[in-house]
């Protein structure tokens, strides 16, 4: 849209870092303004324009979809392209932060971990599966210690259920390894950057939980109170039932934030005070 004339024209480009800048370079000496969702492909399209000296402005897809109200209509690319447009030049277009590169690639590694984690806690789950499904009972809290593999090296199995548990075991070891490498790296960034030390300061924090609060929530100032970075960590705080006291609080999911802390924010937690962990429900699972 031309703000000076009000003309609205409408196009495809193809999804490449090349179509982007070769859109932008039909505006030479302009000020170019572009709303990008913030979906899968935001990154190379944000830096194109950078490149070229556009502005672009990062739409939250959940508060922007908010905004549109009840559905009444099908959703295509085009009436999205639009309503982008709408809120841009009306100035209500949310927008997610836009992190440094270094942050970005800080909180790229996290989440990779944080992914490598669930993988492996998804292989240790299906083992344990298999034990039940065999009528195994007493097996360990934790299946990949030592004490664990000598239970499990013991059992008489059939030779599939065997078989699923080495595997299992095995993609245990890989995912294990990969986890020492980044990790070490993790913990020696957070433990030289000064906002993580700031953030380690305070009770509970270790440094996994301090780097990824850092990288997720990023700058603050665009935080106008408490309870934002709150909602934006995907928590929410609530009064919960106690026995022993009328005022204890928990948190409970909320559904529709956007970048939501993975469950390992509370790392280190329960290494410094096991009693001083609530339950907490984070994306809907349960974590202490």
């Amino acid at each position: 849209m031309d703000t000076a004339t009000g003309e609205v024209s409408r196009g495809q480009i193809e999804s490449t870092p090349a179509a982007v800048e070769e859109w932008v370079a039909r505006f030479p000496g302009r000020v170019v303004h572009v709303a990008v969702e913030a979906c899968t492909g935001w990154l190379f399209v944000c830096r194109a324009l950078e490149r070229l000296g556009a502005i672009s402005h990062l739409a939250e897809p959940v508060e922007t979809s908010a905004l549109r109200g009840r559905k009444r209509r099908a959703k295509t690319d085009r009436a999205d392209a639009k309503w982008l447009r709408e809120l841009l030049v009306q100035g209500r277009l949310p927008e997610s932060w836009l992190p440094p590169e270094h942050v970005r690639e800080w909180r790229s590694r996290a989440r990779l971990r944080n992914t490598l984690v669930a993988e492996r806690t998804s292989w240790t789950q299906r083992i344990r599966a298999t034990l039940y499904h065999h009528g195994v009972a007493g097996a360990p809290d934790e299946l990949r210690t030592l004490a664990g593999r000598r239970f499990l090296a013991d059992l008489e199995l059939p030779l599939d259920a065997g078989e699923r548990i080495t595997v299992a075991l095995e993609i245990i070891d890989l995912l294990d390894a990969q986890l020492g490498e980044l990790e070490r790296d993790l913990r020696a960034l957070a433990r030289r950057q000064a906002g993580c030390q700031a953030l380690m300061a305070q009770y509970g924090m270790g440094e996994i939980s301090a780097l990824v609060t850092l990288c997720e929530l990023g700058d603050v100032r665009r935080l106008h109170a408490s309870r934002q970075a709150v909602r934006m960590a995907g928590i929410e705080t609530r009064a919960s039932n106690c026995t022993s006291c009328s005022g204890d609080f928990g948190f409970s999911d909320v559904a529709g934030v956007r970048d939501p802390l993975p469950a390992f924010l509370l790392d280190g937690v329960a290494e410094r005070d096991p009693q001083a962990v609530g339950a907490v429900a984070v994306g809907g699972e349960l974590v202490v």
